[in-house]
Order: C-alpha cells, then sequence, then structure tokens
C-alpha cells in the first residue's frame, strides 16, 4: 500500500492504491472463505484515503 503526505504532515493510504488491494483481495477469495476482518481493514484504509476528515 503506498502512502502519501497531505497538508498537514500526517500519511494517508493512497485512495487508488487501497482500492486495488480491495479488489485483488475479493477475486482471490471468489468461492471461498471470506477474510471479514482483512476486508474491514482495507475498507477502513480506503475511507481515509478519500475522507480528509478522518484522517484527523
Amino acid at each position: 500500500m503506498s502512502f502519501h503526505s497531505s497538508d498537514s504532515g500526517s500519511a494517508r493510504p493512497d485512495a487508488a492504491a487501497a482500492n486495488e488491494a480491495i479488489r485483488m483481495l475479493v477475486e482471490a477469495q471468489a468461492g471461498g472463505e471470506w477474510p471479514a476482518e482483512e476486508y474491514e481493514q482495507l475498507l477502513a484504509q480506503w475511507a481515509t484515503a478519500v475522507s480528509p476528515d478522518l484522517a484527523a
């Protein structure tokens, strides 16, 4: 997962990288057991990347 610095100096995940990680997870789990915790973590990273309010 790649990160970039925001104006406040904190590192935030890159939305495109988080989205790609979610896509890869979904494709890898097709027909198998669903890794709920990993999916939840990736969604949180994506939400932080796309919503500046969540990064604070």
